[in-house]
């Protein structure tokens, strides 16, 4: 990354350039592609935030401060902050301690809604342990979620923290938009191509959007910057989502089991590609496949050879103009001149 040029007393970029042709760009093999090198820019900025974060779990409630202890100890990757901290970065040369407290807010929001998933799912485990809510309950669930989020909102309140605060809260509004959404298409089994970006964009895209827009608003002015920034994260977000769909008719590509969606009668993007050309009577033998309540490993994996066979998979893979615009932003990030 090229050294920060002159910005004004705002700590808003001066200049910008153009980004480079897409045909022009080629693979940088010094690209870091694990978390371990992509966290290096920012490993001082992440014990900063982590410092923010702890702080806002503190509990004096004896039982409170059990169930935060056990939330921090889980850890998880922090993706959602690290977008934070090197979007800041990418952005001005370094982060702030807006910048921190973005990210510390960042991940308290996301907590929260997991642990809220949870509630709502009834799910028993979450990244190979136990729930909250298998532990101590969905009314403790709820109530812990509902800490977490208030955790979060007075952290940007005691610092003035108002433009970011109002992104991230624009987002969770989004995400529990898309979250009904799809209990309603799921419901219905009416999706179509249109709708499931409309989803995906509101439940997944919103909040790595947010992340990536707080981290320039934190350090820059700039309405343009920020607003590019605003459009690299919602990129992402849908690229993130689209790829994690995938995993639901792959099992040996992750360690998330077939069929996850599937048993949710949640219509993703392969499966609605697939149905879009098929004739009425697949369509019909696979939509009732799709609505029962509880499929066999014999039925998920006629749907899955299915989807497989009319091309879903290799649709949802294939290279898109989202795709192309999300490689030109990232090379647009870290080369243009400041």
């Amino acid at each position: 990354m090229s050294n920060p040029s002159s910005s004004d007393t705002n700590g808003s970029v001066a200049t910008e350039s153009s980004p480079p042709p897409l045909d022009d760009l080629s693979v940088d093999r010094s690209v870091p592609t694990t978390l371990d090198a992509i966290r290096t820019p920012v490993e001082d900025d992440l014990d900063a935030f982590q410092t923010y974060f702890r702080e806002a779990m503190r509990a004096d409630h004896t039982l409170l401060d059990k169930i935060t202890q056990y939330v921090l100890w889980q850890k998880g990757k922090r993706i959602r902050p690290l977008l934070v901290l090197l979007s800041a970065k990418a952005c001005a040369g370094q982060a702030s301690d807006s910048t921190h407290r973005a990210a510390a807010l960042v991940e308290l929001l996301h907590t929260a809604t997991l642990v809220h998933d949870d509630v709502v799912d009834d799910a028993e485990k979450r990244r190979g342990v136990f729930s909250i809510n298998a532990l101590w309950k969905n009314k403790i669930g709820v109530l812990m979620g509902d800490f977490l989020l208030s955790r979060g909102l007075l952290l940007s309140l005691d610092h003035d923290d108002y433009t970011i605060l109002h992104t991230l809260s624009d987002a969770v509004r989004r995400m529990s938009e898309g979250e009904l959404l799809q209990i309603e298409k799921s419901r219905l089994l009416d999706i179509d191509e249109e709708t499931y970006f409309r989803i995906i964009s509101d439940k997944t895209a919103s909040l790595i959007s947010a992340c990536t827009k707080s981290g320039a608003v934190s350090v820059s002015e700039d309405e343009g910057l920020i607003e590019r920034m605003h459009q690299f994260g919602e990129t992402l977000g849908l690229a993130f989502q689209i790829r994690d769909d995938l995993f639901d008719f792959s099992a040996q590509e992750s360690g998330k089991p077939i069929g996850i969606d599937l048993q949710e009668k949640k219509m993703t993007l392969p499966l609605i590609v697939a149905l879009r050309d098929a004739s009425r009577s697949d369509r019909k033998r696979i939509l009732k496949l799709v609505d029962e309540d509880d499929k066999s490993h014999d039925e998920l994996r006629t749907i899955a050879t299915f989807v497989r066979e009319r091309g879903g998979i290799e649709y949802a893979r294939s290279p898109s103009d989202a795709r192309a615009s999300l490689v030109g932003l990232t090379e647009f990030a870290i080369k243009r001149d400041r």
